[in-house]
Formats: C-alpha cells, structure tokens, sequence
C-alpha cells in the first residue's frame, strides 16, 4: 500500500474478498487485484441497516453484498462486472452454460465475477458514517491519478 495512504488510517491485513468476514463498524475499504496487484477499488461503508430494522452492518454489510453477488448494479460490484463482461472468455463460460440449457441466475453471474476479479480488501474502520465519508474523500484524493475503478474519481 502507498505509504500516504497507509499513513491515513489503521488498515487491516489483506484478505481475499471472497470469505471476508470484516467488522460491523462504519469505515473505508481498498480493494486490489489479486494477493500483490494494484489497488483498484476504494469504498466506504456506514453505520445504518437501510431500514432500521437489523442490526448494524457497515462493513461487513457492505463487503457481504458483494459476495452474495448482489450489487451488480452498484460501486464495486459493478465495476468488477463491467470489466468481466469485457473478457470474452468470461463471458465465452456463461454463454456455454445457457447453451447446455444451465443458465445462471444474476447473483451467480455476479460471483463468477468476483471469482474472476481475484480481489483482496483491507480496511480501516471509523466512529460513524461521516467519518468514513471524509476518510474516502481523502483516500480517492491519492488514488485519483492510478486509474482506480471508481466512478467518482
């Protein structure tokens, strides 16, 4: 990790995102591709359930709607699937399974995705919701020039 940016926060270890159990706390996650590749992916996460109804996830929250292959459509998830749509042998693997009449459903679509991204995350948690708001604020700030996934960069 850059030295700057280690410098931001108490980052965890890298670990494979794929099995990831992460803290129920708010906080700011990096993602890299594969166990020593660049980090290409950073996130936040807050401290609400969405509907008031659960417990508090922030980052465990945040990380496991990825891995259950969920957020196509949202941040992470679908910047690793727009870049495994563009891999034609990616893609060749779920037109074969429709053509031997085994199509997948789109969450399934969504892991095979993040299988093949390889990602790792680390992550430093916050005392709430804004604070993990300025802390990627800052984090993309370092990354803006490294070509990171994010959309907002």
């Amino acid at each position: 990790m850059r030295e700057d940016v280690r410098l931001m926060a108490d980052w965890s270890p890298w670990v494979p995102l794929l099995g990831v159990e992460a803290p129920r706390l708010p906080g700011v996650y990096l993602a890299r591709w594969g166990a020593d590749g660049p980090v290409v992916y950073v996130g936040k996460a807050g401290d609400r359930d969405g509907n008031g109804t659960k417990p508090k996830q922030g980052l465990h929250g945040r990380l496991r709607r990825y891995t259950s292959g969920k957020a196509l459509a949202s941040g992470l998830g679908e910047a690793v699937f727009d870049r495994a749509l563009a891999d034609a042998k990616w893609v060749r693997e779920r037109l074969t399974a429709i053509e031997s009449g085994h199509p997948e459903r789109a969450t399934d679509w969504g892991k095979a995705a993040l299988a093949w991204a390889d990602l790792q995350v680390c992550w430093a948690t916050t005392a709430d919701a804004s604070t993990a708001a300025a802390l990627e604020k800052e984090v993309l700030a370092a990354f803006a020039a490294t070509g990171v996934w994010n959309r907002a960069v």
